[in-house]
């Protein structure tokens, strides 16, 4: 199964691809998505959305996982981040793809064992669980992370059946 998973950002969205057979997981891809800072608020969603389209087009992933908002001290940046989710969750329900979302805290709690890891504790276990790749910043390491957490859900609930 084909794997995308995507890191909501206004300014830049990560996102990783991976292929999961059964426990074994392979890296496709990773890499950032931009928007220009200076352009409108809905331009910038636009240009996002587009973005993500291209992607699931080229990628054709099977399933998909989005990371949840993370509620900061600034109003304004927690609302950018949940408009960008939004356009992120809406690309890929247009293509038929089934979304899984999961909370900052429970990524880092499935991939390092401790949900108040820090970033450069995730970025070390996304290398050494797909080892040899080169990660293109910390939202496609993040990305990744997701993705990672995404397959081990499918994989723990296809063992429950």
């Amino acid at each position: 199964m084909i794997i995308l998973a995507l890191d909501p950002g206004l300014g830049t969205t990560g996102w990783g691809l991976i292929r999961a057979e059964g426990n074994r997981l392979s890296h496709l891809g990773n890499g950032r998505l931009k928007t220009d800072t200076a352009a409108p608020l809905a331009r910038r969603l636009a240009h996002l959305d587009a973005m993500v389209a291209a992607l699931i087009v080229d990628q054709a992933p099977q399933a998909a996982a989005v990371e949840e908002v993370f509620v900061n001290t600034n109003p304004q940046s927690t609302l950018k981040l949940a408009h960008a989710r939004g356009v992120c969750l809406a690309a890929l329900a247009r293509a038929g793809i089934e979304v899984g979302e999961y909370a900052p805290r429970l990524v880092k709690k499935a991939l390092v064992g401790n949900g108040n890891a820090e970033k450069m504790q995730v970025q070390a276990m996304v290398a050494r669980l797909l080892p040899g790749i080169a990660i293109s910043g910390p939202d496609a390491a993040d990305a990744l992370a997701v993705a990672i957490t995404h397959a081990h859900h499918l994989a723990s609930a296809r063992a429950l059946r």
